[in-house]
């Protein structure tokens, strides 16, 4: 398994050049992709399509709001724990706007994103509630061939496998593991697809699980990329939301149990990994 920038043709200063042709500064970008300004970005950074700070429980000692307000499109707090501070941005659902906000951190203080989300399971032996730690993420989205270089109409990269930072996947495995047990939790590896629509994803589920997947999403395979281009350490923890093979999909199936016993795991578990991962 490879965890290289092979394949990743794309130079971070070639998306830099383009800003400064048309007239933009990093500045700019920092602060209309993420909101707030460069110098507020930590070292440490969680970045979550939808989940806020308030669903967990001891995330950190202080949490502060950073963004002008709580109507911003993307979402940013910094949060005090005993040992460090992180930065904690929630970018909204979808590749393309994570993926402009992981590139905007190239350009901050920033060396390690936690990516922390819902996963969908493909596995019939994956339960609602279970922990996913994925090895790699396959292309199914549109925004990945933007990071790709070249000629766009012959850069098509769907199926392309993408990898979190090796450090990280391999720390994110061993703390998982060792609070799962602790706790009775069952955890997983994740072959993971990035997906960039949820109602359509149904018809080609069968030739997604033949292609070796077994959780499903829509927005690691673009972040490892972009974390990559962006010469920062990024790993990934999920949640498992829904299950199609069990007919418990995100639209139908799931019983309140199953959502309960998610969101329990959730708010008392993921903030020990999260807090141990990024020490």
């Amino acid at each position: 398994m490879e965890y290289t920038k092979k394949g990743y043709s794309m130079e971070y200063r070639e998306l830099l050049a383009g800003i400064e042709r048309f007239g933009s500064t990093p500045e700019d970008m920092c602060q209309q992709a993420i909101g707030i300004t460069i110098d507020k970005i930590k070292e440490r950074v969680i970045i979550a399509p939808w989940w806020e700070p308030d669903v967990f429980i001891n995330l950190g000692n202080e949490i502060i709001f950073l963004s002008d307000s709580y109507d911003s499109a993307v979402k940013v707090w910094n949060i005090k724990t005993d040992n460090f501070e992180v930065t904690y941005i929630k970018t909204g659902i979808g590749a393309p706007v994570l993926t402009d906000v992981l590139l905007a951190l190239g350009l901050t203080a920033c060396k390690r994103v936690l990516f922390i989300g819902s996963v969908g399971a493909l596995d019939s032996k994956i339960g609602i509630g279970d922990i996913v730690i994925p090895e790699f993420s396959v292309c199914g989205d549109g925004v990945s061939r933007y990071l790709k270089g070249g000629v766009l109409n012959k850069n098509d990269v769907f199926g392309e496998k993408t990898y979190p930072e090796a450090q990280m996947f391999h720390a994110l495995k061993s703390i998982t593991q060792k609070f799962c047990e602790q706790n009775n939790i069952r955890w997983h590896i994740g072959r993971n697809f990035s997906i960039d629509t949820i109602f359509a994803q149904f018809a080609y589920i069968d030739e997604i699980v033949q292609m070796g997947c077994n959780t499903i999403e829509m927005e690691t395979a673009s972040a490892f990329r972009a974390a990559t281009i962006s010469n920062i350490s990024l790993g990934a923890l999920f949640s498992v939301s829904d299950n199609t093979m069990l007919n418990k999909s995100l639209y139908s199936g799931r019983t309140l149990d199953d959502i309960k016993y998610r969101k329990k795991v959730r708010k008392n578990i993921f903030p020990k990994i999260i807090l141990e991962a990024l020490e």
